[in-house]
C-alpha cells in the first residue's frame, strides 16, 4: 500500500427505503465533511433540524444483537449502520456527514450495493490531509464457545478471513478470505445480502425484529430451498455477507485498519467485542499516516467475549 490522502464526497446524495427491523420509511442524506471529521451520524427531524449526532466509533455502539446500533447516553440514534459503513470503508471514504430522519439506516436490497451506487453518483474528492490508519501491532483474540475473532498484524492493508457453519444443506461450511480494496469490495462483497431462515420469522417478529424484511431485501432460506425467485447471487453469498458485516463493524475503529481479521462463526457481537478488546489494549495498536513496511509483532493477546466488551466505559446496551 502507498500513502494516501483523505477523501470526502464531491456532492450531496440521498437514498430512501425502509428499515429491515423497524419497517419504517427513512431517508438518508450523505454530505461532504471536513478533513479529520470522520463519519458522523446526525438524527434530523421532519423540518431538517439536528436532534442529536454521534461519531461512528466503537464507543458509540449501544447494541449488537441483530444489527449494529449507534447512540449516546440518551439512547440509540440509528440502527443497522453496518452496510453503509462497509460501503464507505470498502471504497476508502474517510469523511462523511450522514443525516437520517428515522431510527434505522434503510436496508435497501439487503446488501451494500445501493450505498456503493450512491457514493459513486456523489463522487469522491481527495483532500490535502494524509489518511491515518490504525496499525495492529500484536494479535488480539476474543472467543466464546465455538466462535472466535482475531485481529492480527498485516503489512498489506486490511484483510478479512471469514468462516461460517450452519446445519443446513444449502449453507453448511463456507469460508472466504480477501484483501479489502475498492475493486474487490465492489465485485466480491458489496452485493451479498442479509440472509435469514423462514423458521425464525415468527420468533423475530414477536421480539420486534425483522418487521420490514421481505423477499426484496432479505435472502430467505427454507428447510430445503431459497425462497427468493432470483435465487442466490453467489453460491457462497452467506459467508460473503458475513465479510460485509465485519467490514462495517470494524469501520467503527474510526480510521482504516492495517490488520487481518479472522472470524469463525461470528456476528456483530463478536466483531464489536474484538474491536473493543483491541482499542482497550493501547500496546496493541498505533496510529500511522501510511502503512509501515513491516508491523511490530508481539506476544499473542487473548480475551473472553464478556470481559472484552466490559473493559471500556461504553454506553449500556439497549
Amino acid at each position: 500500500m502507498k500513502s494516501a490522502k483523505q477523501t470526502t464526497l464531491r456532492d450531496q446524495i440521498a437514498v430512501s427505503g425502509i428499515g429491515v427491523h423497524s419497517g419504517l420509511p427513512v431517508t438518508l442524506t450523505l454530505n461532504p465533511a471536513r478533513d479529520d471529521e470522520g463519519i458522523i451520524f446526525r438524527r434530523v427531524s421532519a423540518d431538517g433540524s439536528i436532534e442529536r449526532e454521534v461519531r461512528a466509533d466503537v464507543r458509540a455502539v449501544t447494541a449488537t444483537e441483530f444489527a449494529t446500533v449507534l447512540g449516546d447516553a440518551k439512547g440509540p440514534i440509528c440502527s443497522t449502520a453496518e452496510h453503509l459503513l462497509a460501503a464507505m470503508r470498502g471504497l476508502h471514504v474517510d469523511n462523511v456527514i450522514v443525516e437520517i430522519d428515522g431510527p434505522e439506516v434503510p436496508i435497501m436490497d439487503g446488501s451494500a450495493a445501493a450505498f456503493v451506487d450512491a457514493l459513486d453518483q456523489a463522487g469522491l474528492t481527495t483532500r490535502a490531509q494524509p489518511r491515518r490508519y490504525i496499525e495492529v501491532l500484536k494479535p488480539v483474540r476474543v472467543a466464546k464457545d465455538k466462535a472466535f475473532g482475531e485481529l492480527r498484524p498485516y503489512s498489506h492493508g486490511f484483510r478479512v478471513e471469514a468462516e461460517i457453519e450452519f446445519d443446513h444443506p444449502l449453507i453448511g461450511k463456507q469460508a472466504m478470505a480477501l484483501d479489502i480494496e475498492p475493486n474487490t469490495f465492489r465485485k466480491e462483497i458489496a452485493r451479498a445480502r442479509t440472509f435469514g431462515f423462514m423458521k425464525d420469522v415468527a420468533k423475530l417478529w414477536s421480539a420486534g425484529y425483522a418487521l420490514g424484511a421481505n423477499f426484496a431485501n432479505t435472502l430467505v432460506i427454507s428447510e430445503d430451498r431459497v425462497l427468493n425467485p432470483e435465487g442466490m447471487r453467489f453460491a457462497d453469498e452467506c459467508v460473503r455477507h458475513k465479510v460485509l458485516d465485519a467490514i462495517g463493524d470494524l469501520a467503527l475503529a474510526g480510521q482504516p485498519l492495517l490488520a487481518a481479521y479472522k472470524t469463525v462463526r461470528g456476528g456483530h457481537n463478536l466483531n464489536h467485542a474484538v474491536l473493543s478488546a483491541l482499542m482497550a489494549d493501547r500496546s496493541a495498536w498505533r496510529v500511522v499516516e501510511f502503512p509501515a513496511e513491516a508491523p511490530v509483532r508481539r506476544a499473542r493477546g487473548h480475551a473472553d467475549i464478556g470481559a472484552a466488551v466490559a473493559v471500556p466505559a461504553y454506553s449500556p446496551e439497549v
